[in-house]
């Protein structure tokens, strides 16, 4: 009877990767996309299980980025990291991070009978869905980056997701390894609650603290009692140095030296990422040169951090979808001499239909500088609204250019852009997309 059942899952598995390979044949042959979602949900129809049944296909084990900020950075050093070691890997490297992206990753390395040949899974998660697919998906290692107010429409507060993880990853092997953010409060507190075996990353470089507590900031309060806690300094949003003066709750100790390692790409958020991938190939074994090679010679994901040449002009896209990464973003551009900046801000699905996020960013900082500021996107208005109040005086050089068409509105910034300057973008995620596609003529999703 065993054996007839898994005759069956292997004849429904193999005809649902069957099918979902002719879908992604068809839809990147007709150039309607990347096909990064649909044969992953029509496969799912097929064969319910196959989440599971591919994963557990996977040589060496699921290795689960999770997080509100940095998974794609994080997941595409770690795999860039192993693959310079010599494994291979499958990974969701177009973003889609919901259940049916995670299933398409997998089906990328199928054969057409659904046998998997990876050695290693790297599947960045979308935080919401985090208890849906831990159970399926059986990682081996888990690391959680942090947990910042995201989306507001569609998820709740950082700390009833957070309570939702240590529910489910509490009931996951003891094997298991996770790796949580020492500098979030409460993902340092959830890597103290669990039963498995836990390995923290965060820094110890005091002279990175911000002269204060920003204002877009989300778990200043003692996970455990509540009570406000006590910062020897923050080095972003409520990513610190903290203790409970009730409780005596303080921050986890740090695996790794953070000063021992240099960081990729730009801003101090890309040192967690970079720190958090560290961690995790030390974990499996890396040889340490490998590691720090490929962080020397890192290339960006699409949209964060990258850098293009448009007609000889300089580009860097900084994905800006939330306050705290806005504010990160933020502090790179005045952290340059640069002085043309262009602000893309959607309200579509993948974006979050509430925009009132932008009033807790510090556009101050942005406006104080002067320059040119090009507005664009579906509510540009309300970003053009936003840095008109931050400006605190009418004597104020900023030369503020409000543009409704995207495609117009990249040209005006890319003229304001003078020589040997470099023009900084900062879309949300699907103006993102956008911009890319009129930069470089091609979509991603």
């Amino acid at each position: 009877m065993e054996n007839t059942i898994e005759l069956i899952d292997r004849v429904r598995l193999g005809f649902a990767v069957s099918v979902a390979k002719s879908v992604t044949f068809w839809v990147r042959s007709l150039r309607l996309g990347a096909a990064s979602v649909l044969p992953g949900s029509i496969a799912r129809r097929i064969e319910p299980r196959l989440l599971q049944l591919l994963s557990q296909q996977v040589k060496k084990g699921v290795i689960l980025i999770a997080g509100t900020n940095g998974k794609t950075t994080t997941s595409l050093l770690l795999k860039t990291i192993l693959e310079n070691q010599g494994y291979r890997i499958t990974h969701n490297s177009t973003g889609a991070n919901l259940e049916n992206g995670l299933m398409t990753a997998l089906l990328e390395n199928t054969n057409l009978v659904g046998r998997l040949d990876a050695d290693y899974a790297i599947l960045e998660v979308d935080e919401n869905i985090v208890p849906k697919v831990l159970t399926p998906l059986q990682p081996r290692i888990i690391l959680c980056l942090n947990l910042f107010r995201d989306q507001l429409d569609r998820y709740g507060e950082v700390d009833t997701i957070s309570k939702r993880w240590t529910k489910v990853i509490s009931t996951l092997p003891p094997e298991t390894v996770v790796i949580p953010n020492a500098d979030d409060p409460t993902l340092s507190n959830l890597g103290q609650q669990l039963p498995q075996r836990v390995l923290f990353f965060g820094l110890n470089e005091p002279e990175h603290y911000l002269e204060a507590i920003p204002h877009a900031v989300d778990s200043i309060y003692c996970p455990r009692c509540g009570h406000s806690l006590d910062y020897k300094g923050v080095y972003l949003s409520h990513l610190g140095d903290f203790t409970c003066p009730k409780c005596g709750f303080t921050k986890s100790q740090p695996t790794l030296e953070s000063s021992e390692w240099s960081q990729i790409l730009v801003g101090l958020y890309n040192k967690y990422n970079t720190l958090a991938a560290v961690t995790a190939a030390k974990e499996l074994g890396v040889n340490e040169a490998i590691i720090r090679d490929t962080i020397n010679t890192f290339q960006a994901a699409f949209g964060r951090a990258e850098d293009l040449v448009i007609n000889g002009t300089k580009v860097r896209i900084l994905l800006s979808k939330n306050p705290v990464g806005t504010n990160e973003t933020i502090r790179v551009v005045t952290q340059s001499t640069d002085k043309t900046t262009l602000l893309v801000l959607n309200d579509r699905t993948p974006d979050g239909t509430d925009v009132s996020w932008i009033w807790d960013v510090d556009t101050e900082k942005l406006v104080e500088r002067g320059g040119t500021l090009v507005v664009s996107g579906d509510r540009l208005y309300d970003m053009a609204l936003r840095l008109r109040y931050s400006q605190k005086s009418p004597e104020s050089t900023l030369n503020l250019i409000v543009e409704e068409d995207l495609r117009q509105a990249i040209a005006t910034a890319l003229e304001h852009t003078p020589e040997n300057e470099t023009l900084h973008i900062l879309p949300t995620y699907s103006a993102m997309l956008e911009v890319r596609e009129v930069l470089t003529g091609r979509k991603i999703l």
